[in-house]
């Protein structure tokens, strides 16, 4: 009988033969806001590499011009747009350069964010509080609608969040507070907007980009003897670890996750 079901799978053609064409982003607009450095980057890079049309966005233009260049001189197809998306008519300006440009948009990335003031919540004043609020949440439910309204075909949205989101954090209360919020958003609009579009999120671990150390006052060399002691896959993250995660949930490979934040921290 073991036999028997041995020659029947080697004569028929396997059913995951064809799924890495479920990866395949051709023809797709990708929008990836905070894209100039770092995870942004990672994740308009890889979306660019599975072959979408990506628009790169920030605040800095060296930055995102940067990207793009890149991106085209390995073949892809991408735009620099700066933006600051604490700005409704920026983030409007953004996904029209993108439909304008590339014809449509498929792939919104809520990227842009993080915190770099330490200070205990009983010492924060008003106006931190409001402008981390405003960057790491507002401008992520903005965005959202934003992309969703223009996505005449149906879409993805994926929002990056932070293992911040699911713990106390001292020191960085208001930062944890918004990417909770962003948790939640991800739930609530991948319900509303279903079945039309999804809306995921990654949680990233430790990946060491400029913001993160800063965020956390520490260097390269001391997150990687972290890494050996505390990650169960004995590493640091990378941008290309997001960007892969990124274009599953983006491509076909992700048709049936939603409302779902994976966390990509190797283990810990």
């Amino acid at each position: 009988h073991l036999g028997q079901s041995a020659i029947i799978s080697a004569s028929r053609p396997s059913s995951r033969s064809y799924n890495m064409h479920s990866f395949d982003l051709n023809g797709k607009v990708a929008v990836v806001t905070g894209g100039g450095q770092g995870i942004g980057e990672g994740i308009a890079k890889n979306l660019a590499a599975a072959g979408a049309s990506v628009v790169v966005a920030a605040r800095h233009v060296d930055r995102v011009q940067r990207v793009v260049d890149e991106i085209v001189a390995d073949g892809g197809q991408a735009l620099a747009v700066p933006t600051d998306v604490t700005h409704r008519a920026a983030l409007v300006a953004l996904a029209d350069a993108a439909v304008e440009t590339f014809g449509g948009l498929h792939v919104w990335v809520n990227n842009a964010g993080g915190s770099p003031l330490r200070s205990p919540l009983s010492e924060l004043d008003e106006e931190a509080w409001d402008a981390c609020l405003s960057l790491n949440l507002t401008a992520v439910w903005m965005a959202s609608v934003i992309a969703a309204e223009r996505m005449t075909e149906g879409g993805t949205i994926i929002n990056i969040s932070s293992p911040a989101g699911d713990r106390g954090v001292p020191g960085s209360g208001h930062y944890a507070a918004a990417k909770a919020g962003v948790n939640s958003l991800t739930k609530t609009l991948s319900l509303e907007l279903a079945p039309s579009i999804r809306v995921n999120g990654i949680s990233p671990g430790y990946v060491p980009t400029e913001v993160m150390m800063t965020a956390l006052d520490t260097d390269q060399a001391a997150l990687e003897e972290m890494a050996q002691k505390r990650i169960p896959l004995k590493r640091l993250g990378t941008p290309d670890d997001m960007g892969s995660t990124a274009v599953y949930l983006a491509s076909d490979a992700g048709s049936w996750v939603t409302g779902q934040t994976i966390i990509v921290a190797g283990g810990n």
